[in-house]
């Protein structure tokens, strides 16, 4: 969406003037901040809350609408603070064929032979950029022109938004770490670490902002967390069967992190209860430096054990699911229209 670059842009050069009086420390920072945001992603969020405003009878000639996709596009802010926070976690070097915002800082470090340890360094002003980012989404939805009666039925949802990312993240961080391998616990991580905040809370957000009705809301809630768990149910795919050159991860990157994602607590499942050999080697293979070979070995097991053609009869439900809900909305005909076709593209896509 060019006119949330556009809005971006704009509120990036708004910060200057707040940012140069603090030096040029802080001035790296967030110009590092603003190329991480400007550099690359598909604005999956503000599009999904643009097109839940449009469908709740925004008008995007109206006086408002300039307002509203300011407001959408402070979505971005928070996912740039969910990524940079995140590569920190996964230990990820890069981000969208870049070095990540630690590593980026980390190198400064290095090259310019500074005090101390590099890599602290890059995390603990990575640290900060993200919670700039997550200060600054704030700062945007004030900043928008939002009226005030606009901002009271927004903020609810936006608070609910925030905490529901953040308890997703932390939910991922401990079932990886107490070793709960169900698939009811890699669910709840999907429902609130992807679906809440990529796809239900937008379109929430956006049929605030036009003050829908509850029955609206609640469509478009249904059609948000079908859909958005069905997108990362395709990403867990992608993460082991991708295409590198597609996806720019590594081939089985999910599988060397050690990702308990539905698919891999499917795949556990599905052996401890038919074949105790191949549990063993998926439980002490994963979270590994795997070769290539072993790999494919995985991928192959994964796929015998009828792991994969569970989840994608999952995706396939889940999509049919949150289609017949949006269908059955009083959202807008052309709404609905563009709804169904960005369903389809995140649940099939390739990348």
């Amino acid at each position: 969406m060019t006119a949330v670059e556009d809005a971006l842009k704009a509120f990036f050069l708004t910060r200057r003037p707040i940012v140069e009086p603090l030096g040029p420390v802080f001035d790296q920072a967030a110009d590092a901040l603003e190329l991480f945001v400007l550099r690359g992603g598909k604005r999956t969020r503000p599009a999904f809350a643009w097109t839940g405003w449009l469908g709740a009878g925004g008008d995007p000639a109206g006086p408002d609408a300039a307002a509203v996709l300011n407001a959408c596009a402070a979505l971005e802010l928070v996912q740039a603070c969910a990524l940079v926070h995140d590569d920190i976690i996964d230990s990820s070097r890069t981000r969208r064929r870049f070095p990540t915002v630690h590593v980026d800082f980390e190198q400064r470090h290095r090259e310019r032979g500074w005090a101390g340890d590099s890599a602290h360094f890059g995390t603990s002003v990575a640290i900060l950029v993200g919670d700039l980012a997550l200060a600054w989404a704030d700062d945007m939805v004030h900043a928008s022109g939002l009226d005030a009666a606009a901002i009271a039925r927004f903020a609810p949802v936006w608070a609910l938004m925030r905490t529901e990312v953040l308890g997703g993240q932390l939910l991922d961080i401990h079932g990886e770490s107490a070793g709960d391998e169900s698939v009811t616990a890699a669910l709840r991580i999907n429902r609130y670490k992807t679906a809440a905040y990529t796809v239900e809370r937008p379109l929430h957000l956006g049929a605030a902002l036009a003050d829908a009705d509850a029955r609206l809301i609640e469509a478009y809630r249904t059609f948000g967390t079908d859909i958005g768990i069905a997108f990362q149910l395709r990403d867990d795919l992608l993460g082991v069967f991708g295409d590198p050159a597609v996806t720019g991860k590594p081939s089985g990157d999910d599988l060397r992190e050690g990702k308990r994602t539905v698919l891999v607590a499917e795949a556990l499942r599905r052996a401890d209860a038919t074949d105790p050999a191949a549990a063993a080697l998926l439980r002490t293979s994963l979270g590994t430096d795997l070769t290539t070979d072993q790999v494919e070995h995985l991928r192959a097991v994964i796929t015998g054990l009828g792991a994969v053609d569970e989840v994608e009869r999952r995706i396939t439900e889940l999509t049919e699911q949150g289609l017949a809900a949006l269908e059955t909305s009083t959202a807008t005909p052309n709404a609905k229209e563009q709804l169904r076709a960005m369903a389809l593209a995140a649940t099939s896509r390739t990348h």
